[in-house]
């Protein structure tokens, strides 16, 4: 008996240290309910490009015709994602997630996309005369895309507008094998990330 006393009493003690840091974690708060109207099928779809870790709190948008966006569920972290599938320039899966400061770049690029075989100088015009959106600086895409859900590949890249080897200190070309910036010293250039 006077064995099984302590035995107990470390138990109690062990069980009540952990609840105590459970407690002060707490439970991540569920996510947060769809704006009147969203169907859940086209927020889950939308979330399938994020990362586990942002997921339950992103915001999900739904982009119009006129490129501008209807919200279906407002999250509490800086994570936006939508579902570009067969829009004009999009492969016909395609989801994407960034930052929320991001939007007008998400919503510019679409734009310039949909012009077809005019996009490229569309761009390049856009660079050259400074009306080129500029994405936040760090701000990390996330892309899934495919020819449909089955068939799907993930890209990550990084923002980094303006950067340049020599700010960097990084390549500009994937030769090395390691980090390297691409589209360097424009808005567009941005970090790869080897087998991204």
């Amino acid at each position: 008996m006077k064995r099984i006393v302590p035995f107990a009493v470390a138990v109690m003690a062990v069980s009540t240290s952990v609840l105590l840091a459970q407690a002060g974690r707490g439970t991540p708060p569920p996510p947060p309910p769809l704006e009147a109207g969203a169907s859940q099928a086209d927020v889950d779809k939308a979330l399938l490009a994020a990362p586990a870790n942002l997921k339950d709190q992103a915001t999900v948008i739904k982009w119009k015709a006129d490129f501008t966006y209807d919200t279906l569920r407002k999250g509490t972290n800086r994570l936006v994602c939508y579902d570009r599938s067969g829009k004009p320039g999009q492969q016909p899966f395609s989801i994407e997630c960034t930052n929320l400061g991001n939007l007008d770049r998400a919503a510019q690029n679409l734009k310039i996309e949909a012009m077809g075989d005019k996009k490229q100088a569309a761009f390049d015009a856009a660079e050259k005369d400074g009306t080129r959106v500029k994405p936040e600086y760090g701000s990390v895409w996330y892309h899934l895309m495919g020819a449909d859900a089955e068939h799907t590949r993930t890209h990550m890249t990084i923002a980094v507008p303006g950067a340049t080897m020599a700010t960097t200190g990084l390549p500009e070309n994937g030769r090395g094998g390691g980090v390297w910036i691409m589209n360097a010293g424009t808005t567009t250039a941005h970090f790869m990330v080897p087998g991204e």
